[in-house]
């Protein structure tokens, strides 16, 4: 009877058992448990893949979704990448992610053969327990990067967090340090650091400093020093794609290095992988602004052997394109109207020229409604000159009255001459937009252009001598013949070649 009753209580724990486990299945997160299709737990921590997690948002998507893995592949190293992006996520969203389990990223995983995938609706349980990774980096969102109370609150949390789930104990933890925005830079965050971009950089300096000081990092990777130190070459503040997001492929290959030589220890320079749209000079940049930061993380280090200025005659034109628009191949792209801009020069062949432009006198805006069929000496893609940089001499426009906008061409030969062409237009207007191109050497020629409709027509500045510093200042403003209201006054292309 005993052996009965025994059977009977053995067989109801079982029930209870079976019941409680179901339950957990239907009543549970969906997220403990990893997609079907994660299946990188099979893997160990001793197989000799290097797991790399990054939660963080539109700034890792730029630092390590592209270009580390080639990276890596080239050094003989295999690895598994994974981004939890949420765009503009910072340290407090993702505390509060953590908080509540939430499904809220989008999970980008790099496989070892170089695939990605992207999963949606991922927790930040599900990418730890995903695979056994060797590093997990954390990031506060850009415009907050440099302001240390609001990760002091909100990163121990997430830290706790990973460190309680994460599989690997050995795990080594990375703060990244990212980048301070371009000079003209519109973003809104910009005003924390009172629009000026050392200040945020320094104060990104500051908070990279003392973060150990509020979690146990391990690492920190200065992708924000890697791209300071590349401002200092002939590229210039031309790092990033709209004044605070990678410049694709370049801005992007420079962050990539930066990883690269801190996580492995190898340094970048002369690796031989690069995108296929980044020349070997702008790889070599790269490369040793990366190496430098990883050298000196905390000060910038000037790039004297990549700022050109060797002079000598030009061996194709410099094509300058003013609008704000899709660069296009073979052309300059000037990507702000704003003063503080600043250009390193290649010439129509893709090579650096150690030429400078810089705008020290604003435009008003950008004008979309110029020609898209040119018939010119310039052979103007369609996107060049539809789109041209503004002013008005006369009235206010949109709140401002812009009488002149100026810009500046540095790093030329001094015993050298050049020719201007300047090309501008506004369509389907029938008023006199005269405009006045005055370029300003040692010597000055003045020109100037009707950019009323204009189709065909460029007008030549001839002869123009650098001053004693290599320098051509270029003023645009109303010609005398303008006879609209407003004043207005366009630019939109200039071709600068020896005369």
């Amino acid at each position: 009877m005993n052996t009965i009753f025994q059977q009977i209580k053995y067989c109801l724990a079982v029930l209870v058992l079976l019941t409680v486990v179901v339950s957990c299945k239907r009543d549970g997160n969906p997220n403990d448990i990893p997609p079907t299709d994660l299946t990188g737990i099979q893997g160990g921590s001793n197989d000799g893949v290097i797991r790399i997690l990054a939660i963080g948002n539109s700034f890792s998507e730029d630092a390590v979704e592209e270009h580390l893995y080639q990276l890596a592949k080239e050094s003989g190293k295999q690895v598994i990448i994974g981004n939890l992006y949420i765009g503009a996520a910072s340290m407090e969203l993702h505390q509060s992610n953590v908080e509540r389990n939430a499904s809220s990223y989008e999970y980008r995983k790099i496989s070892l053969d170089g695939t990605k995938k992207n999963y949606p609706k991922v927790s930040i349980l599900t990418a730890l327990k995903d695979e056994h990774w060797d590093y997990v980096s954390f990031q506060q969102v850009s415009q907050n990067s440099g302001q240390l109370e609001t990760i002091q609150n909100s990163l121990p949390v997430v830290f706790n967090y990973v460190k309680e789930n994460v599989l690997n104990q050995n795990v080594k933890y990375i703060y990244h340090q990212t980048w301070a925005y371009a000079k003209t830079s519109t973003h809104s965050g910009f005003a924390n650091y009172d629009k000026d971009q050392m200040k945020m950089y320094e104060a990104i300096l500051n908070v990279s400093q003392k973060v150990k000081d509020i979690v146990p990092i391990d690492i920190i990777v200065p992708s924000g020093t890697a791209i300071q130190n590349g401002r200092t070459s002939v590229i210039g503040d031309d790092w990033t794609r709209d004044g605070y997001h990678l410049k694709i492929p370049l801005g992007r290959y420079l962050a990539a290095c930066t990883w690269f030589e801190t996580l492995f220890g190898q340094s970048s320079v002369g690796m031989t992988y690069k995108p296929e749209a980044v020349s070997a000079f702008e790889a070599n940049i790269a490369q040793n602004a990366a190496h430098f930061a990883v050298l000196k993380p905390f000060e910038v280090t000037t790039m004297t052997d990549f700022q050109g200025g060797s002079g000598g005659p030009l061996a194709s034109a410099v094509l300058l394109d003013f609008g704000n628009n899709a660069a296009s191949e073979r052309w300059n792209q000037i990507s702000s109207f704003l003063a503080g801009t600043s250009v390193g020069l290649k010439d129509s062949l893709g090579s650096y020229t150690g030429m400078k432009l810089s705008i020290t006198e604003r435009f008003n805006g950008v004008n979309a409604d110029g020609p898209t069929t040119t018939v010119t000496p310039l052979n103007m893609p369609s996107n060049v000159s539809k789109y041209s940089y503004f002013g008005n001499s006369k009235g206010a426009f949109g709140g401002m009255t812009i009488k002149q906008s100026v810009f500046e061409i540095s790093g030329l030969d001094k015993s050298l001459t050049y020719n201007l062409s300047f090309f501008g237009s506004r369509g389907s207007v029938s008023d006199n937009r005269e405009t006045k191109y005055i370029s300003k050497g040692t010597n000055e020629v003045s020109v100037s252009l009707n950019t009323s409709s204009n189709t065909n027509k460029i007008v030549v500045a001839k002869g123009v001598k650098p001053d004693a510093n290599g320098k051509i200042t270029v003023t645009v403003t109303a010609g005398e013949n303008n006879n609209n209201g407003t004043g207005f006054f366009y630019l939109s292309a200039v071709r600068l070649m020896n005369e």
